[in-house]
């Protein structure tokens, strides 16, 4: 199916005792670009997340935002520094005798815990394959919702591209009934021209005809509308494919506009010249649409 590079998904949801947000959006760009913001202490899922959403995205500009929040905080030691909260409690009991002051068990505690350097706060280590699993089964659910917002805009775009795809259609069409009666037209022309000037003279008939044969020649545009039919039924096939075929389409219908460009310098008739604009602007107006298509 195809898909659009806009897209956007979102899940929350309580893993291992984490309550863990994915969020993902993107804009269309011609090759794969990502992005992300995770927690601070948490850069080893950076290249992870590429990897997975890359696994499954093939082009767009893509930021993703990862939000963890630990429900249980069993990641914390706090360990004490005997030695210097040993040496504080003396200096206070030392400080009390000689003051002659009433010390209690309790004040001195009160006092210890007033000093910071006494106590440290260490960070367990964190187990990387277990917060990765974690997160990556909310990315999947994320990049689930995210690709389906990208398919419902790429169906959007194929209607309106094969709508497009059939106005062209219509035209070369057109164009392929007219393009015979140009060289009659030039036929008649051409008899009455040389009529006008040398009434009296006598038309060779072979060689009328063989300028005729000639002008039918260089008008002929039967190959380029051959082909221009041809590249629609290859762009109804990228259309139906399951492939990202954005940079495929893009290709192609720069070919067909090489083929209308073709028929526009072939063809002196006024009737043609106007079909051939109409597809020209259609055909502008794929390129636009194509260029959002993964």
């Amino acid at each position: 199916m195809i898909r659009s590079m806009t897209g956007y998904g979102r899940c929350q949801s309580t893993v291992d005792s984490m309550n863990i947000t994915v969020e993902l959006k993107s804009v269309n760009h011609r090759y794969f670009e990502f992005s992300s913001r995770v927690p601070r202490n948490y850069a080893f899922l950076e290249e992870k997340l590429k990897s997975f959403v890359g696994s499954r995205v093939s082009r767009g500009k893509i930021e993703c935002y990862v939000t963890i929040e630990n429900l249980e905080e069993d990641d914390v030691e706090i360990a004490v520094n005997h030695s210097l909260a040993e040496s504080y409690c003396n200096a206070l009991k030392e400080l009390a005798e000689r003051l002659n002051l009433s010390l209690r068990d309790d004040n001195i505690m009160s006092s210890l815990s007033r000093y910071s350097d006494i106590f440290s706060v260490h960070k367990n280590e964190v187990d990387e394959e277990k917060i990765w699993n974690a997160v990556k089964t909310v990315t999947n659910s994320a990049v689930d919702k995210f690709i389906d917002m990208r398919e419902q805009e790429g169906d959007k775009l194929k209607t309106d591209v094969l709508y497009r795809a059939d106005v062209i259609l219509g035209k070369v069409a057109e164009i392929e009934k007219r393009s015979p009666e140009t060289v009659k037209e030039y036929n008649d022309r051409l008899l009455a021209r040389i009529n006008e000037f040398l009434s009296e003279v006598q038309v060779d008939e072979q060689r009328l005809l063989t300028e005729c044969a000639i002008f039918a020649d260089k008008v002929a545009v039967a190959e380029e509308t051959v082909r221009l039919r041809s590249h629609i039924d290859q762009l109804r096939l990228f259309l139906n494919s399951d492939e990202a075929v954005g940079r495929k389409i893009d290709f192609l219908v720069q070919e067909m506009n090489r083929e209308a460009n073709t028929i526009g310098s072939k063809a002196q008739d006024v009737a043609i010249a106007r079909n051939v604009i109409d597809i020209k602007a259609e055909i502008e107006k794929i390129r636009e649409q194509i260029q959002n298509i993964e």
